[in-house]
């Protein structure tokens, strides 16, 4: 990308007002110590009564960056900033890992045996019990199989007759909703008896 050199200057803040005041007088009185550190903790230390200037500076200097910005127009080579692509809600969810089908399974029991886990610490111990895991193939196939609902519903997409659903967790498991939902019903059945 070729950087426009018509385009305005970024607004300064008011941190950058007072490094830039200050850089020269630093410079004089001590011309051998490392300045930015020194200016840090100048600007750390200084109330906000002294920030104040600097924060004037800097209103102004984002005014004055406004006005140029209203005026500018990019050159015709420049792109700008690349924007953020718009993603299709309807578009089909992406298929899952063996991973993940691991980790919806795993997830509540580790929860239930660590509840005071962070979010982090559970994360870890899905990982080590992933490492360990015996029943891998069965995961796999889950992935195999949620892969291949994916590309058909691309396929439907692409041609214009999909439509948007929830990711149906008995497609992927095989189950084609046998047993779908039954441990969710045991496990709601169960939070009611210890209440």
């Amino acid at each position: 990308m070729v950087k426009d050199k018509n385009k305005p200057k970024g607004a300064m803040t008011a941190y950058a007002c007072f490094v830039q005041v200050i850089r020269e007088e630093h410079r004089k009185k001590h011309p051998d110590e490392t300045f930015s550190k020194k200016c840090a903790e100048k600007w750390k230390t200084m109330n906000p009564k002294e920030k104040k200037r600097f924060e004037d500076m800097a209103a102004r200097d984002k005014e004055r960056h406004n006005r140029e910005m209203e005026d500018y127009v990019p050159a015709d080579g420049s792109k700008g900033r690349k924007r953020k692509r718009v993603k299709d809600p309807n578009m089909p969810k992406r298929p899952l890992s063996a991973f993940f089908f691991f980790c919806e399974e795993e997830r509540p029991k580790v929860r239930a045996s660590n509840p005071d886990w962070r979010v982090s610490e559970v994360a870890k111990e899905l990982g080590r019990r992933w490492e360990a895991c015996k029943n891998r193939p069965r995961y796999e196939q889950q992935a195999a199989r949620d892969k291949l609902r994916y590309e058909e519903d691309m396929k439907q997409y692409k041609a214009g007759t999909f439509v948007a659903s929830k990711r149906a967790k008995a497609d992927a498991t095989g189950d084609n909703g046998a047993n779908a939902g039954d441990d969710d019903e045991d496990e709601d059945d169960e939070e009611e008896d210890d209440e």
